[in-house]
């Protein structure tokens, strides 16, 4: 047998947040205690399926799985199933199972991301590259992604597998995306949004969209789950972007300013790049587009993002693609679970204060 985890479940910026950002933290410890049941059955799942006779797999696994994290993808599951009507029925456990496949997908995809990042830290640990090693990492990133299509299979629907398939190959292609268009500051915000969306947002909106599914529910639901989970995704990337530039390393849980030493084209540095006179532009060409970094200029970057207004311009765009992910919600019954979901949108923006 491998190594069981216990599974956990669940400074300010130089400018504030725009728009309504209330619920935070409460929001999602509501939605953990309405779904308690299925939230403890999902990380028995994970434990389960994480276990593998060679002992590595399980040990980097739990490593990574039990470091933290808030488990947003798979509660959105869960709760967009229950919302939807899901049955509380003895074999009613189609949406734990897929829960726990969208864990394991996003799992999978933070371990990749650290080896290529060459990130040391994750949610304030030691990353698991850093840890076991980058081959440890990306092969039991592959082995996750493997247990995420056997539940997929395991659960017998086309569409879902149609779904999460589909997202998984999406999340690749964003981060490809990510991959071109690094260092290059001719990148359009549409491009931008282009890869948030793929390597983010995609999963987000599959999480939810499976959980209609699985319900049953028709195809209006359906998309208005799936167009919830894109905004929201979009609203998350975008703060976690505006937080590279924004918050202590405590509250970021990885160092701060790693976009910026990596040369990643994100929204903050498109708004400070594209408001600034022709000295600011160069500044920006040397470090982003040439990579010649000099141990002051992080602190110049976010001097020039401040004067430009480039974090405040960046939670705008988050605040309206959380606005736009509450609207999505409206076809369903004013319920306590549609009321945190809509909550949720709000905690993403908290995450900036």
């Amino acid at each position: 047998m491998g190594v069981v985890a216990s599974l956990p479940v669940s400074s300010a910026p130089a400018e504030p947040p725009v728009g309504k950002a209330e619920g935070g933290e409460d929001a999602l410890s509501r939605l953990a205690g309405l779904l308690h049941r299925d939230l403890e059955a999902c990380n028995r799942a994970i434990v389960a399926r994480m276990d593998s006779p060679v002992a590595l797999i399980p040990q980097l696994a739990a490593h990574i799985v039990a470091a933290g994290g808030k488990r947003i993808r798979p509660l959105l599951t869960l709760a967009a199933a229950r919302m939807c009507g899901y049955p509380d029925a003895p074999d009613g456990m189609r949406h734990v199972h897929l829960a726990t496949c969208v864990e394991f997908i996003h799992t999978a995809t933070l371990l990749h991301d650290d080896v290529v990042d060459e990130s040391l830290l994750r949610r304030g640990l030691a990353s698991a590259n850093a840890v076991f090693g980058n081959k440890a990492s990306v092969l039991v990133g592959d082995f996750l992604f493997a247990r995420s299509f056997q539940l997929m299979v395991d659960d017998g629907s086309l569409r879902v597998l149609a779904i999460l398939s589909r997202a998984a190959a999406t999340i690749a292609e964003g981060e490809v995306l990510q991959l071109v268009t690094q260092n290059d500051l001719s990148t359009s915000e549409t491009r931008y949004l282009e890869v948030i969306k793929g390597k983010t947002a995609a999963l987000f909106s599959a999480a939810c969209q499976v959980g209609a599914v699985v319900a049953e529910r028709p195809a209006r639901e359906e998309q208005a789950l799936a167009d919830y989970g894109m905004n929201l995704g979009i609203a998350f990337q975008l703060v976690d972007d505006a937080l590279d530039y924004a918050a202590d390393q405590a509250t970021l849980g990885k160092t701060v300013g790693d976009d910026f030493r990596e040369g990643k084209i994100t929204l903050p540095v498109l708004a400070a790049f594209q408001a600034g006179d022709a000295s600011e532009r160069d500044f920006w060409r040397r470090t982003i587009e040439s990579s010649e970094q000099r141990e002051d200029d992080l602190d110049h970057a976010l001097h020039l993002m401040q004067r430009r207004g480039a974090i405040r311009t960046t939670l705008d765009r988050a605040a309206r693609f959380a606005a736009d992910a509450q609207r999505a919600l409206a076809p369903f019954p004013d319920t306590e679970l549609r009321s945190c979901l809509a909550a949720v949108a709000d905690y993403t923006l908290s995450r900036a204060r």
